[in-house]
């Protein structure tokens, strides 16, 4: 673990990326859900984007990845890992529903359209059609 001391205040702090990338990937995991139920969304991506680099196959970590982007607004890479997921699992029905409301968070409602309608026929919301 890289530790850098600042002489002026005689502090000690810890390098994040070794902080964040602690433990096995099942401790990672539960604490990146911590992270996110803390409402921390900057700190719980960090801890899932080394993890999903990990598991890339893993739909889980992805989708809470892409929430946690979601919701710090770190909204080009929600695209991108909702479209990794919807790819691999076109049913996927809340991943196409969170990259739905990511693309009209970006004013990009013609795209955000067939995923918003798509989602809510996966869903069994025919009204909403």
């Amino acid at each position: 673990m890289k530790t850098t001391t600042n002489t002026s205040t005689k502090t000690t702090r810890t390098d994040t990326h070794a902080y964040y990338d602690r433990g096995t990937p099942a401790e990672r995991w539960t604490r990146a859900e911590a992270y996110f139920e803390a409402k921390d969304y900057t700190a719980a991506a960090r801890v899932l984007s080394r993890l999903v680099e990990e598991v890339p196959e893993q739909t889980g970590p992805r989708l809470l990845l892409a929430r946690a982007y979601y919701h710090s607004a770190q909204l080009g890479r929600a695209e991108r890992e909702l479209r990794v997921i919807v790819e691999r699992d076109p049913v996927e029905h809340y991943a196409r529903l969170m990259l739905g409301r990511t693309l009209e968070r970006q004013g990009r409602h013609d795209e955000a359209g067939p995923h918003l309608r798509l989602a809510s026929a996966l869903n069994g919301d025919f009204a909403a059609l």
